[in-house]
Formats: C-alpha cells, structure tokens, sequence
C-alpha cells in the first residue's frame, strides 16, 4: 500500500492540557470523516512553547497526555504522530519527545529532539531549549502499512544530515512537528521543507501550532506538504484548522529513477554514518 491521506490539525495550544487533548480528539474526528490514515499535531502540541513551561508540564510515558494519544488512536483506528511533548525522563530531565502510535494505540516511534534551539537572531527572535531541555541522540524511522517512514522534531529538520540518514534507512516520508516563528519561518519554513525533500527525494510533512498571540512564543503557522521533487503541495496561512493531502509514497521511486541523486553520491570521495549508540 502506498497511498497515505494525512490530516494535519494546526491547533492553537492552550495552557489547559484537557483543552488540547479535545482539539486533538476533534482533529481524529475530522480525520475519519475525511477518511484519512493518520493524524499529525504540532510541536508541543500540549504545552504553551515557553522553556518554564517544560519542566512544569513534564509527564512520563504512563502520564494521561500520551496515555490520551493511545487510547485516541486506537479508538479512532487512525496512526497518531502526536506532535511533540515535553516528556520527562531519568535523574529529572526534560526532552521535547514525539510519537507515534499506531491504529491500535501501540507505541511505535519515538524521537527526542537531538538540535536544541538555542538562537539569537539580531533585530528577531531569541530562545534558549537548552535551559530546560536535555537533547536526545537518536536519528529515528519506523515501519508502517505504507512502508518506512521518519520522524524528528523542527530545529532537527534544519541539519540536512537528518533527512539523508533517515532516507537511507528507507524512509520515504519524513513527519515533523514545527514551531518556526515570525523571524525564521518567513525566511526558511517554506526553504528548508522544499530542500529537504529535494536533497533525500522524500515527503516532508511539517505540522506547526496556530499562532498565539498572547505567548512568549508566537508560532509561524504555515503547515506544509512537500512531495519529492521539492514542489509544495499544501500549506496553509496562520489560521487555526485541517490540512488534508493524499501523498503517494511510490513517487519517491519514480521521482530516484528519473533524476538518480541517492545513486550517484560519490561515497569514494565522501560517507554519511550514524555513530554507534
């Protein structure tokens, strides 16, 4: 099977976790209406994207936010890429973690951010993960129905080794929940997507928050679709809603003969590794 219909929910984030749960259990209403496979939410879909916030709104994996997500997805019959959450880890840490689940609620990805965001852009945006967030250390894909797809967390989109490691592992999808802001995502959103898809001749599918105005951290919106040859199929503005796109994943090899750049790497001259974990 290769053709995946994705609802992306680009939700405006509340400080009331229960609140953003029923967004989220609207948006896998949507999704079967629309008949759609899998349901993507945005980077820390349920917390306010503030570096206090983090530790404040931490849980562990049997926590009720993730414990929701299972019981959604399987309740649903939808895949759930719950966008990211802060997760609360060993000896007191915090990662900004996604998941997945599958049509019957298991736990099938996991990801936690590897990039911290740590930025200060002159006359824009200045934000510090780092002061409250542990970085992961993993390049992550898992295997579906529709074959193997990918999974990181924004800033991690922006380092082009990610895309390609998880290409080479088979990936033909690459799912990321995203903030961008009004400084960077003017300027990169819409680039480094159609970039990404372009270099590994992958889907990228970038799902962010509705902007909130009254934040600490206002969110670009702009939810998007790229295909593999880097033309965007779907994106939307700043407003809150559904995306839904159809995305046929056997492109990715029609797209690789037509234009053979994973073949011609001259890995004589140049290698891509993971490091040993």
């Amino acid at each position: 099977m290769s053709k995946l219909k994705i609802l992306q929910t680009q939700m405006p984030v509340s400080a009331d976790k229960e609140e953003n749960l029923s967004a989220a259990e609207r948006a896998c209403r949507a999704a079967v209406s629309e008949g759609a496979d899998l349901v993507a939410l945005p980077e820390m879909f349920c917390c306010p994207y503030d570096t206090a916030n983090f530790p404040l709104y931490a849980e562990g994996e049997d926590g009720p936010v993730l414990s929701r997500c299972q019981s959604l997805a399987k309740t649903y019959g939808l895949y759930l890429s719950a966008g990211s959450v802060p997760e609360k880890g060993e000896d007191d840490t915090v990662y900004n973690t996604a998941y997945v689940f599958d049509r019957e609620g298991r736990q099938i990805a996991k990801h936690r951010k590897a990039h911290l965001f740590d930025i200060d852009v002159k006359g824009g945006q200045t934000f510090r993960e780092s002061d409250t967030l542990s970085p992961g250390n993993s390049v992550t894909t898992f295997d579906t129905e529709f074959g193997v797809l990918g999974l990181c967390v924004c800033y991690d989109f922006r380092f082009p080794e990610m895309g390609r490691l998880m290409a080479a592992r088979g990936a033909r999808l690459i799912l990321v929940p995203a903030a961008f802001n009004p400084t960077t995502g003017p300027a990169h959103w819409e680039l480094m997507f159609r970039a990404q898809s372009m270099f590994s001749q992958v889907f990228t599918v970038g799902t962010a928050p509705a902007p909130d105005l009254a934040g600490t951290y206002r969110s670009w919106g702009h939810s998007i679709a790229v295909d593999p040859w880097g033309s965007v199929l779907a994106q939307m503005g700043t407003e809150a809603g559904y995306q839904t796109v159809e995305l046929d994943l056997a492109e990715t090899d029609s797209v690789r003969s037509q234009l053979p750049l994973l073949a011609h790497r001259r890995t004589d001259l140049y290698t891509l590794k993971e490091n040993s974990q």
